[in-house]
């Protein structure tokens, strides 16, 4: 639950001791009326000679002992609520403590990783600046590497979706089907092949990579806040690959990989380190929803059968979210491995005579 509602938790308590607490006074004012009428109809009594009014006085005294005994029964009923109502509070106050830390620590890793990204930024521009007088071979060399691009490029697609229910369950199908919709509808749409593999464990991995040789490898699914890819076992139960693991596996197959595609939550860690082995990667910096997982991703291979770059394909399928109102476009980023440039990271070349 998010901070707010630890708040509104902890007003109600607050509110709620207090007014048992007015109430508690009231009762226990009751008890003090009560108490003193019995003891004063006591008094009186002893000092009477009359026996009617000895014998009326002792009645009285009674009647008011029995009142003063059910308010006393009020008021521990009372104070047994209050000390309830207290220990929820506390309870509370506990976990909003708790939440408002994990906020606290997740803005202090927000701006880590914006001074990293910055960083990160400032490390791109003084490379651009260093290779300035090296341009035009650059260029020369980019020319190649898009001659030299394959004629056709396959997208291994790998979904997992772990322990889901009807209720909970990930529409995975969806997006691939929306994303082969897009690729159909493209220029070069002959140039781009889509191959999907279900509830992918990790094995299946490295034998999609041997028998595929992909020059795209997307995840769809789930990711954990430990940058771990939520794969599955052989019994269907989430099984959690640490990053190094996937990296490792995305390092071993650079020499046709030229993209890592992550789209799942909290993904960037695992996207940033990947794109020191390949071309380009994409991650997410947060949790992201099913629709906006489809939207984006099925734009984004949409521009890519159009022939786009990477980086124009990923500046679309963000703009795509914007165009439906899906308030995620922040979510996505896009790193790049140093060297690297717009030309360079252009998957599709038209085919012959296209």
């Amino acid at each position: 639950m998010s901070v707010d509602t630890y708040r509104r938790q902890v007003s109600q308590h607050t509110v709620n001791i207090g007014k048992l607490q007015v109430e508690k006074g009231k009762v226990a004012k009751k008890v003090a009326i009560a108490s003193k009428k019995s003891l004063d109809a006591q008094i009186a009594a002893g000092k009477s000679k009359s026996l009617s009014t000895v014998s009326s006085k002792l009645k009285e005294a009674q009647r008011y002992a029995v009142e003063e005994a059910k308010a006393q029964q009020e008021l521990g009923k009372l104070e047994t609520k209050i000390a309830s109502e207290q220990t929820k509070l506390i309870a509370a106050k506990n976990r909003l403590d708790q939440e408002e830390a994990r906020e606290q620590k997740k803005k202090q890793n927000a701006q880590t990783k914006a001074d990293l990204d910055q960083d990160r930024r400032m490390r791109g521009i003084r490379a651009d600046l260093a290779r300035h007088d090296n341009l035009h071979a650059e260029t020369q060399s980019s020319i190649k590497k898009l001659t030299a691009l394959p004629e056709k490029i396959t997208v291994a697609f790998f979904a997992s979706d772990p322990g889901s229910n009807s209720a909970t369950r990930l529409a995975l199908d969806e997006e691939v089907r929306s994303i082969g919709m897009k690729i159909r509808a493209s220029d070069h749409r002959d140039s781009v092949k889509l191959e999907s593999r279900w509830a992918v464990r990790p094995g299946d991995i490295l034998q999609a990579i041997n028998e595929l040789k992909p020059t795209v490898i997307h995840f769809s699914g789930h990711g954990s806040s430990a940058d771990e890819l939520v794969l599955q076992d052989d019994n269907g139960s989430p099984k959690f690959v640490p990053m190094p693991a996937i990296v490792q596996a995305m390092a071993l197959a650079s020499e046709t990989v030229k993209l890592v595609f992550f789209n799942t939550c909290y993904s960037y860690n695992q996207a940033e380190a990947c794109a020191e082995h390949v071309s380009a990667a994409i991650g997410m910096n947060d949790s992201i929803g099913d629709e906006a997982a489809r939207v984006f991703s099925a734009q984004f291979y949409s521009a890519i059968g159009f022939g786009l770059s990477i980086n124009k394909a990923f500046q679309q399928a963000k703009a795509a979210l914007m165009l439906e109102g899906i308030a995620e476009e922040s979510t996505p980023e896009l790193y790049m491995r140093n060297g690297e440039d717009e030309v360079s990271l252009t998957l599709v070349k038209p085919p012959s005579g296209a």
